[in-house]
This record gives structure tokens, C-alpha cells and sequence, in this order.
């Protein structure tokens, strides 16, 4: 193996509609991107069945096609996808430095900008029943997945604010909404609160947990366990939705970017940038609001516009 370091202009880490997007525009600006993909190729995406919401594809895609088309059209500009894992950086703090990083635990590679398209990864409850259904009508999303379950009876895990607002959304479209809330009041806010209690279609149960979701190639009801007394339940339903948290792949970035106290990148103003020069941020990983494919396109686009033009001013000088 050669003692000799890997020099590239643009990195970018991990992949999904940031990642690729980042790479075709930092492609077309010749900047000669390679992309790292992580432990899940094409991030969330590839465990959504049906995409229904992303402009420009009027019957809707498969997530894994989509992404393959993404990756395709990214390699297309001149993009490198490489299969690895970036497992420690050591960014510079200084305009014009150099940013090591490491994949798979042993090789170097030196960067002059990097991109962070690393994503967030929807927390579940961790029951066997429930990882066997993902795809099959177990979903973190509501926004992304409800419309496939209108006027059907679902059920959704939550107590906070993003549980309360996605069970709403789906009290607008679907015909009954459970609502299994795992203490005896909600995180949510009370406002939040007020809107769940006055819809409805919407019922809650406190002290309630999953037990076991039932089926076998689909969704087709939950059993539900009162924690206090621990009675059991079952309903009939067709989709069941997550809303408990997501957790930002940020780990090995802890002590070099500044965070948020859940561990969200912080960018700064409009832009991508992080804290430190020629680092940027795009998608899930610093977007905790909105977490669609369509939003983390938007800024994979910004991520490689700000390293052209980091770039840029870097090596002005040295052309004077």
C-alpha cells in the first residue's frame, strides 16, 4: 500500500438526495467531488417504498430508484462514489487549510473543502415485529407516507411536538388516528396539546406502549399494553407511524463543529457553512424542521455552490 496521502479538492461525506445533489453541482464546477457513501448507500431513502412527493415524477419512484438514478447522474459530471466510512476528521480552522480525514479506519485522505451529507436516522422502538414491517406500513415520516394510508385507520408513537403535529396531519386524511403516548401526559406544547384533543378523529391513549404490531407481509393492527396495568388491546390498522426523535449522524464530529444540544449541525445565517472554513453542512444533518428529500436536494445544491466559491477566494491569491 502507498505511504502517499490522497489530495482532493472536494469531499463529500455521505450520501441521499444531499450527498448526490451536492455531488452533481460540485461535478459540473469541476471542483472533481468524491463521495464516501456510509453504511447506508443513498441514506433514508432507500428504505421508502414508494416517493411520491419529489418534483418531477408524476407516477412516483421507489426510493433505492431513485437514489440509483441520483448516484448515476452525479457519476455522469464526473463525481466518484466510493463505498466506505468516515470513522475521524481533524479539520483545519484555518481559511486555505487542509482537512484530514480518515474511512474505514485507515486511510488518510486530505481535503481542501468537505461537505457533510451524513443525515439523521429516525429512532424506532426496536421491536422485532416492527423492523419486519418497515416498508410494510411501519414508517418514521407521516408527511412522507400518510397519503398512501387516506381514509384508512393508523396509528402513530409520540409524545412530543413532531408526534402531535404528524398526528394531525394524518387526522386530515385518514379516517382514525391512535395516538399511544407512552407517559401519562404529552412533551408537546400546549398548544400542540390543544390541537390534538380538539380533533375528532384523533384518539389518545396515556401509559400506553406497543406490544407487538400485527401481520405478516403488512400492517394489520397493533397490539397496544397499558404500562400501569398491564392490560392489552388490539386494533385494527394499516399503518403504523414513529414519531419519537431522530438522531443526527454527528458523532465523529463532536469537539470540531458547533452543534445544537441534540447534535444538528448549526450553519450559519441562509448558508451552509459551518464553523469552520471550508467545512459545509447539507440535508437531515443540520435540518430538523422539515427532513424531506426535496429540502435536502435544495441544500446539497447550496453546500456545493459555497465550496465553489470557498474555493474560489482560497486560490485568488495564488493566481495574482
Amino acid at each position: 500500500m502507498s505511504d502517499t496521502i490522497e489530495r482532493i479538492k472536494c469531499l463529500i461525506i455521505g450520501s441521499g438526495p444531499a450527498g448526490y445533489t451536492a455531488a452533481i453541482y460540485a461535478a459540473r464546477a469541476d471542483l472533481k467531488p468524491i463521495m464516501y457513501t456510509g453504511m447506508e448507500p443513498g441514506g433514508q431513502l432507500t428504505t421508502t417504498t414508494e416517493v411520491d412527493n419529489f418534483p418531477g415524477y408524476p407516477e412516483g419512484i421507489d426510493g433505492p430508484t431513485m437514489m440509483v438514478q441520483l448516484q448515476k447522474q452525479a457519476e455522469r459530471f464526473g463525481t466518484e462514489v466510493r463505498i466506505g466510512m468516515v470513522t475521524a476528521v481533524d479539520f483545519s480552522t484555518e481559511v486555505g487549510g487542509i482537512h484530514k480525514v480518515t474511512v474505514d479506519n485507515k486511510t488518510q485522505i486530505e481535503a481542501e473543502s468537505v461537505i457533510i451529507s451524513t443525515g439523521a436516522t429516525a429512532k424506532y422502538l426496536g421491536l422485532p415485529s416492527e423492523q419486519k414491517l418497515r416498508g410494510g406500513g411501519v414508517s418514521a415520516c407521516a408527511v412522507c407516507d400518510g397519503f398512501f394510508y387516506k381514509e384508512q385507520d393508523v396509528a402513530i408513537v409520540g409524545a412530543g411536538d413532531t408526534a402531535a403535529e404528524e398526528a394531525t396531519y394524518l387526522a386530515n386524511i385518514c379516517k382514525n388516528v391512535t395516538m399511544l403516548v407512552r407517559k401519562d401526559h404529552m412533551k408537546a406544547s400546549k398548544a400542540m396539546q390543544h390541537r390534538v384533543t380538539n380533533t375528532p378523529n384523533i384518539t389518545v391513549h396515556y401509559n400506553t406502549e406497543v406490544d407487538e404490531v400485527l401481520g405478516d407481509m403488512v400492517v394489520e393492527g397493533l397490539r397496544m399494553k397499558n404500562n400501569q396495568t398491564g392490560d392489552k388491546e388490539d386494533i385494527a390498522i394499516t399503518g403504523l407511524f414513529i414519531a419519537i426523535g431522530h438522531k443526527p449522524n454527528t458523532d465523529i464530529f463532536k469537539g470540531q463543529l458547533d452543534m445544537d444540544d441534540t447534535g444538528y449541525l448549526i450553519t450559519k445565517g441562509k448558508s451552509t457553512k459551518t464553523n469552520l472554513p471550508g467545512v459545509f453542512a447539507s440535508g437531515d444533518v443540520q435540518d430538523k424542521e422539515y427532513r424531506q428529500a426535496v429540502t435536502a436536494a435544495g441544500t446539497g445544491c447550496m453546500a456545493a455552490l459555497d465550496a465553489e466559491r470557498y474555493l474560489a477566494t482560497v486560490e485568488e491569491p495564488a493566481e495574482a
